[in-house]
């Protein structure tokens, strides 16, 4: 009898142990950080800026080793997309601190036949990636939240990294054509799709409640929760409507004083911090493995027969998600200070 519950107890832990460590998805909870390259278009709409403030004060959960930007139509050129990224730096005290680099301002069959010259469009950032996926000890992942331009360009100049990186991309209104960042550079995100790198599609699906889309925010919400939110800062910032400020929460509020909004009630969506939340926790959204599919003449193809796999994540917990933000924006720590 006594060995049968010593068995019984050592398979109640095991099946204990693949619950907590067989998660969906790109990681699991862990006392492990996870190593995150953050590339950005910061400077279109207002998610962006979200998403990297909530990456920046999760100190707990993420090694963020640096973030790269490129331009995408709304948002100007590569300039202003840095200069915004600067400026949440700043605002997260952290200016100095965490490596920022500028990458594409073109797209990618543009600068492709260019990536082995000395310099080329968005060398900067495209070199980063590279050199850091060859140093990380464990698989680096890039959260890509614009065009996968960037990406795209690393993987064409160095092959190898595939191996040693995961892509999280924010993109795709799969399995319904369209959406921006997609739009803004098919062929990059053509060529990651036929890479064999580890690849997880956060949907976006505007309009759909299974997508990032669903986890908005109305301007009242963030009038009462966002303001004093974050480190304070002695020297103010410039926002990029003007005024000055001198924490993040401060800064959400006026750019919400700026966006067009959508629906009844009137919001606005954060799907960029969406995919940054279900990569600290993944049981904000529903995982899934598939096929993976072709976008031809702009419409998605499905290859069933295809042995190629990506991750799929929809469903997403905008009450669990927003609370997290909120909480974590009160109560943070920022990275490299743990």
């Amino acid at each position: 009898m006594k060995a049968n519950i010593n068995i019984s107890f050592v398979l109640g832990c095991a099946i204990l142990l693949l619950t907590f460590t067989g998660k969906k998805g790109c990681q699991a909870q862990s006392t492990t950080k996870l190593p995150v390259i953050f590339d950005t278009d910061a400077n279109n709409e207002l998610d962006d800026q979200h998403a990297m403030a909530y990456l920046l004060m999760n100190g707990k959960h993420f090694d963020v080793k640096g973030i790269t930007v490129n331009a995408t139509r709304n948002g100007g050129d590569i300039d202003e997309h840095y200069e915004e990224a600067v400026r949440v730096l700043k605002l997260c005290g952290l200016e100095g601190k965490i490596t920022l680099l500028k990458g594409a301002n073109a797209k990618f069959d543009d600068i492709k036949t260019h990536v082995r010259e000395n310099t080329f469009d968005g060398h900067e950032a495209v070199n980063f990636i590279i050199e850091s996926a060859k140093i990380s000890k464990e698989k680096l992942v890039i959260i890509a939240v614009g065009k996968l331009t960037n990406v795209a360009l690393a993987l064409e100049k160095e092959p190898v990294i595939a191996k040693k990186i995961k892509v999280v991309w924010l993109g795709s209104n799969y399995p319904e054509p369209g959406e921006y960042n997609q739009d803004n550079d098919i062929p990059s995100m053509s060529y990651v799709l036929n890479t064999n790198v580890p690849f997880d599609m956060v949907t976006v699906r505007y309009g759909k409640p299974s997508g990032t889309d669903a986890v908005k925010v109305t301007q009242q919400e963030i009038n009462e929760k966002m303001p004093g939110k974050g480190p304070g800062i002695s020297e103010p910032v410039t926002g990029r409507h003007g005024g000055s400020f001198k924490n993040f929460g401060d800064y959400s509020v006026d750019l919400f004083k700026y966006i067009k909004y959508h629906g009844d009630p009137p919001s606005r969506a954060l799907f960029d911090m969406a995919a940054v939340a279900i990569l600290k926790n993944p049981e904000w959204a529903e995982y899934s493995t598939i096929p993976c599919p072709a976008l031809v003449d702009n419409k998605w193809t499905e290859q069933p027969d295809n042995r190629r796999k990506i991750g799929l994540w929809e469903n997403f917990n905008k009450k669990l998600i927003m609370e997290d933000f909120y909480a974590t924006l009160s109560n943070y720590t920022l990275v490299g200070e743990d």
